[in-house]
């Protein structure tokens, strides 16, 4: 299904890094429960416009590359309690530097429409690590040679996370906003606080 639908991503889009809001999307894990949250941002302010979290279990085996069949139901339970859709989805995973180019970021892209990106904490193979300042940049390539996302640096002298295109976006832009959604973390703010939401809903 991922060789399938890869094909769908659209590697250009609106510039949003220039977006009026974003969203957040983050799942925690008890046993077989699930609980995904999705945090709305002002992405000029980083005001929480909105947030919904809903619970679900998971049917889908633990299997590495294949998260987004476990989580995607939920998220999309989450993202359907908003009173609006987001301009774009920012996701804790890969997009395109998903190891078949269809991480989460690319799947609920793909299956909303919505302008995405993945913001990874860790990375998926080998890279060249970036200068030391914030907004400094390395590639992650593919095994084919293909520029795939960015090693981004948020904070100076603190380890880069991993960006890459989701949907209907391009790197640049993505980077861009990644930047804006970090003005005192690693990680952006939409991903924090969405974490914190699902960790602490009963």
């Amino acid at each position: 299904m991922q060789e399938r639908l890869r094909h769908r991503v659209q590697l250009s889009g609106p510039d949003v890094s220039t977006a009026r809001t974003a969203v957040g999307l983050d799942v925690d894990y008890t046993g077989d429960r699930i609980v995904a949250a999705a945090v709305v941002l002002e992405v000029a302010t980083l005001d929480v416009v909105q947030t919904s979290v809903a619970e679900g279990e998971t049917t889908f085996p633990y299997i590495p590359g294949l998260f987004a069949f476990r989580e995607i139901p939920t998220l999309l339970a989450a993202l359907d309690g908003l009173d609006e859709a987001p301009a774009v989805l920012v996701c804790d995973g890969q997009g395109l530097t998903h190891p078949r180019r269809f991480g989460l970021a690319c799947h609920l892209g793909v299956i909303t429409g919505l302008p995405s990106i993945g913001v990874a904490k860790t990375p998926l193979g080998p890279y060249e690590m970036p200068g030391p300042k914030r907004g400094d940049r390395a590639p992650l390539l593919h095994d084919d040679g293909g520029e795939v996302g960015a090693a981004l640096r948020t904070r100076d002298g603190v380890k880069p996370v991993f960006v890459s295109v989701g949907h209907r976006t391009d790197l640049d832009s993505a980077c861009a906003l990644t930047l804006r959604l970090t003005p005192k973390y690693r990680v952006p703010e939409t991903t924090r606080l969405a974490d914190q939401l699902c960790r602490r809903s009963p």
